[in-house]
């Protein structure tokens, strides 16, 4: 095997031009909350603080980006970034400023969530574009695309907080807030600029595409279910990691272990965008939810940090096919002119899995120790094996569903059969 289907992929004409900019700037995003967290503790000397104008970043970002995708679909990417861009620097401007002027709790909070609410989603625009340029001549390529899109949104949450970590731990959290908003302004402008390959906007679109702007219910919440379960196992998988080291004595095994996962996951999910698999999407999403299932159930087991870290080096693997089956399915069965919109649908799911799982976990690790935090990593990932069975029926292409013959006509033909 070799890489030659990402090679030839960013070799498309204009392939290479949004998902440059784009990956530049979801380095920023990943570094966003983080950076807020230090900058805020840094000045108030409390985490408190912090995590309630994190919270309020992040669930402002949760509500907003269905919202900001919706435009996007209506108008095009590159009318809604710019202004989006403008609002989101002066909000990182404005939170700056309240912090080194020595600013309260809640105007603190304030500016959080006008931060979190302009965060502009790369990831979802990246992803409606390679749908655009590929899905009418190339679409057996999707996968390797989006596969290309998850190793880059791995790396960008690798490379984007140990950048803050280590400005914070200089003493420098306020540049770390500022270099954050600059990479994720930057990336966008950069992607806005790549008029040639944004998706059209609604009305711009073939009349056989008009009309059809209404998210498939069943399948999108359905993976809405989806992502939901998966931000719910990476918030508790990280808590329960750290406990246990914790447990055993051995606290700064922590880093490691969840390296290791990180890495595993990048090896698959390179690997997975290298050849193109028969199996269809719902019977892949039902395997890997399957050993994510299982491998979950080794954490149990496990009575030492070498051990965790070879259990979590097999649910990490099975990580990067499922955040590469969501937007393959996502694209099989939702309409272009609502592409953007479902893809931000599931980011704010996933938000708020990780969001819930900060709290569930906490509680299940304060009151079981590690092993309650791994209960509910195993409970997320059997809900996401429990759901896709659903998916085997649910998530079909309209090609896949089939229809049955209708009653001839004059011709001989029948109603539902094209003309030969």
């Amino acid at each position: 095997m070799s890489s030659a289907n990402y090679r030839s992929l960013l070799r498309t004409p204009g392939a290479a031009a949004f998902f440059l900019p784009a990956s530049l700037g979801r380095v920023g995003v990943a570094m966003t909350g983080l950076s807020i967290v230090w900058l805020v503790h840094g000045t108030m000397g409390t985490f408190s603080a912090a995590g309630l104008v994190t919270g309020g970043f992040a669930v402002s970002e949760a509500l907003g980006a269905p919202q900001l995708a919706r435009l996007v679909d209506r108008f095009g990417q590159t009318r809604v970034l710019p202004p989006t861009l403008l609002a989101h620097t002066l909000a990182v401007a404005g939170l700056c400023s309240l912090v080194a002027a020595g600013a309260g709790g809640t105007p603190l909070i304030l500016a959080g969530c006008l931060v979190g609410a302009s965060v502009p989603q790369l990831g979802a625009l990246s992803a409606a574009r390679w749908a655009a340029l590929l899905r009418r001549d190339r679409a057996a390529e999707l996968p390797t695309a989006f596969a290309l899109e998850s190793i880059s949104n791995a790396l960008a949450y690798l490379m984007g907080p140990t950048l803050i970590s280590a400005l914070a731990a200089a003493g420098h959290p306020l540049a770390g807030t500022l270099l954050s908003g600059a990479l994720s302004v930057a990336g966008g402008l950069a992607l806005a600029a790549q008029r040639a390959g944004a998706p059209p906007p609604a009305g711009r679109r073939p009349e056989r595409e008009r009309g059809k702007g209404v998210l498939p219910g069943g399948a999108v919440l359905l993976l809405m279910g989806l992502n939901l379960a998966i931000g719910i196992f990476f918030g508790a998988m990280q808590m329960s990691v750290t406990a246990f080291v914790v447990e055993q004595g051995a606290p700064g095994a922590a880093a490691p272990i969840l390296a290791v996962s990180s890495c595993s996951g990048l090896l698959t999910g390179w690997l997975y965008g290298l050849r193109r698999w028969s199996a269809a999407p719902p019977v892949q999403l039902f395997a890997a939810t399957s050993v994510l299932t299982l491998g979950t159930l080794l954490l149990f087991a496990v009575g030492t940090p070498l051990g965790l870290g070879l259990v979590v080096a097999v649910t990490g693997a099975a990580i990067p096919l499922l955040l590469v089956l969501f937007p393959v399915l996502t694209e099989r069965t939702v309409q272009q002119a609502v592409l953007t919109q479902a893809f931000a649908w599931l980011g704010a799911a996933g938000a708020a899995g990780s969001a819930a799982a900060a709290a569930g976990a906490g509680w299940a690790i304060d009151s079981l120790g590690a092993r309650g935090g791994f209960a509910v990593t195993a409970t997320a990932a059997a809900a996401m094996a429990c759901q896709s069975i659903a998916g085997l029926r649910v998530l079909r292409a309209p090609d896949d569903r089939g229809r049955r013959p209708g009653p001839p006509t004059r011709g001989g033909q029948r109603a539902n059969e094209a003309p030969k």
